[in-house]
């Protein structure tokens, strides 16, 4: 039986919404207008993934927060904050990435008087109808490693088998690619944000981390 958040569309894909060619900047002119599944009707707009289009790595996130949604940028929350730190204590510079999410609409609930809006994980169907648009800016920018932020991302870019307790922190080739390009997966930053032990999983977001940095420096 399928889920009703499920029954709101005939096709989960953005294929049809992709351009046929052109660089970064006219496939997030396209991804605006994408109604590759519901998760469009809610959120305020469309977040694209930002950053150098020839960056070596590229951090590949869940979805929008709720600040990322009203701002129209990945990773500009309090989880981008902490990224920010810890990818400089990792010895990688964040200016020279490209950053994106498996999914670029927030999909949310609405709780409390306040009407604040409560992150909620989209489904596999949801993740696989945005896939496109995450293997098009991959197959634009290039990168040489690709960093899976938690489940989400790392089931989007290596199946649904994987797990992050067991791969993260891993070097593994990339599925599918016709180069060398490898995937190191990590928890996604607001994991450590929401942890007990804060500081022992912001120690192993930065560990993991240094992981990528060894690779880029041709060390791994």
């Amino acid at each position: 039986m399928s889920r009703p958040d499920d029954d709101r569309a005939d096709a989960y894909d953005a294929t049809p919404f992709l351009p046929h060619d052109g660089g970064l900047e006219a496939y997030r002119r396209a991804a605006e207008g994408c109604r590759g599944c519901p998760l469009y009707e809610n959120a305020t707009r469309t977040v694209f993934g930002k950053g150098d289009a020839a960056a070596r790595i590229v951090l590949v996130g869940e979805q929008p927060g709720d600040q990322e949604d009203r701002k129209g940028e990945p990773f500009v929350g309090p989880a981008g904050r902490l990224l920010d730190r810890a990818l400089e204590e990792a010895g990688i510079d964040r200016g020279a990435a490209y950053v994106t999410n498996a999914v670029k609409h927030f999909k949310f609930i609405v709780a409390g008087r306040g009407k604040r809006r409560i992150h909620k994980a989209p489904s596999l169907r949801e993740v696989s109808a945005c896939r496109p648009w995450m293997h098009a800016e991959l197959d634009l920018v290039r990168p040489e490693v690709v960093v899976a932020l938690g489940a989400t991302a790392g089931k989007a870019l290596l199946g649904s088998s994987f797990r992050v307790t067991r791969d993260r922190g891993s070097v593994i080739p990339m599925p599918g690619s016709d180069d060398e390009r490898c995937v190191v997966a990590t928890v996604h930053p607001s994991a450590v944000l929401r942890a007990d032990d804060r500081a022992s999983a912001y120690a192993g977001l930065v560990c993991d981390l240094k992981v990528v940095a060894r690779v880029l420096d041709g060390r791994a």
